[in-house]
């Protein structure tokens, strides 16, 4: 898909060849190491739960068997050919200026809630409906954060839409004004200001080794006399140390697959503008146009990676503590730095916001996946995989812990017109105010990130 965009965009065919290769080998150098480290999160999460007592019904195996239900279920598979040719449809008529294409894969997040959905109503068409509404508000979103996410992780024109990594535009946007009114944005907590104040210690490598060792430790609480504890506390922090360390350089090959289609997508906007005597102003061009990129372009940021590895474990001691939730994250916690980017954009890699505003969405997602645990069970291992021996509920603390997703959802399935019609009331009121007010958006979010001190600049963010 990458090599035929490029090519449409008039790239050269060499550069359109290494674009595709950058892609397909940053994605799997991505599932790589992944693959390696999850395991190894997993067992030292496991051990902080046993460590706490912790004892709730509705476990986390990670977002793979979800993914897996989509391909299985009639309704995913039909959104998954007829949402291709809806994408192309509305970005073709201008109903969105994101080029969902280009992030094809990430079509599985639409599938999902339109098989769980399936499953409670056995409605094919109400079921194809919440899938297609639910592409609508994403593109939306990622259109809202577009500027900002394009300009903090340096790839020109383009942005991430995953449906499960999307929504957290909505906690970054409201709680931002109280987290100033509290002095967040006075805190300087970034990545370049951990290396200027803490010296080797505010590198990515360091902080990793250090992260890696206090979550070590915390997983071991009861066996610190033990020799064989201490070997695999300072292996996890050295593990983590790795991660933080190699996942920049992959992210940077993977970069690199949408650069040239990016720097085409502004030249050709330029040149356009220009013919025909407009403003080419980044914020105040109405033409401007993005890229739907995976969000593994930026996983190894340092603000990104820094902020998700923090909140691991935070998210287990709030699992723990928090009243009524009935949601234990393991698989997917190595996913946080996936699911904060948008914040991260937004707030301009002020990790103190991020962990704020993760703290505060994410908890309510657990509530959200909570509830919705015997129905994604059911879906599971009706159209996708077993359930593992001893597991009573699963989830997806990455898919399914989203609470704007969830109250969509919850509209729907109740097969009311008058709840699904307001749905789509307030999802055309903010499709017109964005296409009315975009460049104004843009420039309140500028300024809001703006606000915040120690940030030294994006341009090298990605080349880390």
């Amino acid at each position: 898909m990458i090599f035929i965009i490029a090519l449409f965009l008039k790239v050269k065919p060499k550069t359109a060849m290494m674009s595709a290769f950058y892609a397909g080998v940053g994605l799997t150098g991505f599932g790589w190491i992944i693959s390696q480290f999850t395991p190894v999160v997993t067992t030292i999460i496991k051990q902080m739960v046993d460590n706490t007592g912790i004892d709730l019904p509705v476990v986390d195996i990670g977002w793979q068997a979800g993914s897996l239900a989509t391909f299985g279920s009639s309704v995913g598979l039909t959104f998954f050919v007829f949402g291709l040719l809806f994408e192309l449809i509305i970005f073709a008529l201008g109903i969105t200026k994101i080029f969902m294409p280009s992030n094809l894969w990430n079509n599985f997040g639409f599938m999902l809630w339109g098989t769980l959905a399936y499953f409670v109503t056995q409605n094919v068409w109400l079921s194809l409906g919440l899938s297609f509404f639910m592409l609508l508000y994403a593109l939306l979103l990622a259109e809202v954060q577009a500027d900002r996410w394009s300009d903090y992780y340096g790839v020109k024109n383009a942005t991430v839409s995953s449906l499960h990594n999307i929504e957290q535009v909505i906690p970054a946007l409201i709680l931002d004004p109280l987290w100033n009114l509290l002095g967040f944005n006075k805190v300087k907590m970034t990545p370049a200001a951990f290396k200027d104040k803490l010296g080797v210690f505010g590198e990515p490598t360091t902080l990793g080794a250090l992260l890696g060792l206090i979550i070590g430790i915390i997983g071991n609480l009861n066996n610190l006399g033990d020799l064989k504890a201490w070997g695999q506390i300072l292996q996890f922090a050295i593990q983590l140390s790795a991660v933080m360390t190699i996942f920049p350089l992959v992210t940077g090959v993977f970069a690199k697959a949408f650069t040239p289609l990016a720097e085409e997508i502004d030249k050709n906007r330029q040149t356009k503008a220009a013919e025909q005597g407009e403003v080419t102003d980044e914020l105040n061009d109405k033409k401007r146009w993005f890229l739907g990129v995976d969000d593994g372009v930026g996983y190894g940021e340092p603000a990104t990676i820094i902020s998700g590895v923090i909140l691991i474990p935070i998210m287990v001691v709030i699992a723990f503590l928090l009243p009524g939730n009935k949601t234990l994250p393991i698989v997917d916690l190595i996913a946080l730095p996936f699911m904060v980017e948008s914040i991260v954009a937004l707030t301009r890699g002020n990790i103190l916001k991020v962990i704020a505003n993760g703290i505060v969405w994410f908890t309510l997602g657990l509530y959200a996946s909570s509830w919705l645990g015997t129905i994604y069970t059911g879906a599971v291992s009706h159209y996708g995989a077993a359930i593992p021996a001893g597991v009573v509920l699963i989830t997806s603390f990455n898919l399914v812990a989203r609470p704007l997703n969830a109250l969509v959802f919850a509209a729907f399935i109740t097969q009311n017109p008058l709840w699904i019609g307001l749905c789509i009331v307030i999802y055309l009121g903010l499709l017109f105010g964005l296409r009315r007010y975009r460049a104004q958006i843009w420039t309140y979010l500028k300024q809001m990130a703006d606000k915040n001190a120690g940030f030294s600049g994006s341009s090298d963010k990605i080349e880390y």
